[in-house]
């Protein structure tokens, strides 16, 4: 049963090749192993996606978690998004052994991003600056646990309510795409560790996502958390929590932006920075 699995696999990537138009078939045809999710892979692999990449003599295959990496292929290009000790160590190994396939991207690149300490750190190490403004990061402080002392640690910080709550790891999960505004001191203790809090700045309830790929930049606005008026200060308490903010579905490219806000499309820097060949920033 699985030999004629892997006969029937065989022969519908022949037929998916001879698809190609007869001048690609001529040139070299790249293709990419993808290990996602299933979320993933339904959002991702959409058809018009899938074709557009058959015009252009890219051929997405399924990577089988299942069988060793190495049987697989031949890749020109491994495209995961897994996380996990053993897929990293797969992928480590994998690496190794076949030099010539790209890994977007490899395991210990990626690590740091998976911590929002260590993810932000990387821009504020950059000490980006000109004469239109700085490019920095909010004030921070990390929790690791022990939420009844948050309103002492913060008040021995200096930082100022109200208080953006995120999850200190960002894997991806729908629990790491939560946030939270705390308003007052007691409502800080409600919060759940591990998490970075960070001093909520205005910003037109609008955020850019920058995605790079090598070189190429795409820049798209999402709607954000509102501003907080002075009259929202004095009349809220608690914590507001907000289970995804920033998802495509929040699109605000037709948003009216501050003049004072600009986009910058010169970003490749935050892939570079970060050893990455293929990032999302926002």
């Amino acid at each position: 049963m699985r030999m004629m699995k892997e006969e029937i696999e065989e022969q519908t990537r022949e037929e998916e090749l001879l698809s190609f138009p007869q001048t690609q078939q001529q040139s070299k045809l790249v293709v990419v192993g993808y290990a996602l999710t299933s979320k993933k892979t339904k959002s991702f692999l959409q058809p018009k996606l899938e074709g557009l990449a058959r015009n252009k003599g890219i051929l997405f295959v399924a990577i089988d978690q299942n069988r060793p990496l190495s049987d697989q292929g031949p890749f020109d290009i491994v495209l995961h998004k897994l996380t996990g000790k053993e897929w990293r160590q797969i992928l480590e190994e994998y690496r190794q052994t076949h030099p010539e396939v790209t890994v977007l991207d490899p395991p210990y690149a990626i690590q740091h991003l998976h911590n929002r300490q260590s993810m932000l750190q990387c821009v504020a190490d950059m000490n980006l600056s000109n004469s239109y403004g700085k490019v920095d990061v909010p004030r921070q402080l990390v929790i690791e646990r022990d939420a009844s002392s948050i309103p002492d640690v913060v008040l021995k910080a200096g930082l100022t309510l109200p208080l953006v709550a995120k999850p200190l790891v960002a894997d991806g999960s729908a629990k790491s795409h939560e946030l939270s505004l705390a308003y007052d001191q007691y409502s800080l203790k409600k919060l759940e560790p591990p998490l970075v809090l960070q001093e909520f700045v205005n910003h037109g309830g609008v955020l850019f996502k920058v995605y790079i790929v090598g070189e190429a930049i795409k820049v798209v606005r999402r709607f954000s958390l509102p501003d907080v008026t002075k009259q929202d200060l004095s009349t809220s308490a608690g914590v507001f929590r907000f289970p995804r903010v920033s998802c495509a579905a929040a699109s605000a490219d037709d948003a009216d932006l501050d003049p004072c806000v600009a986009v910058c499309t010169k970003c490749s820097f935050l892939c570079d920075g970060a050893s990455l060949g293929f990032c999302n920033e926002k």
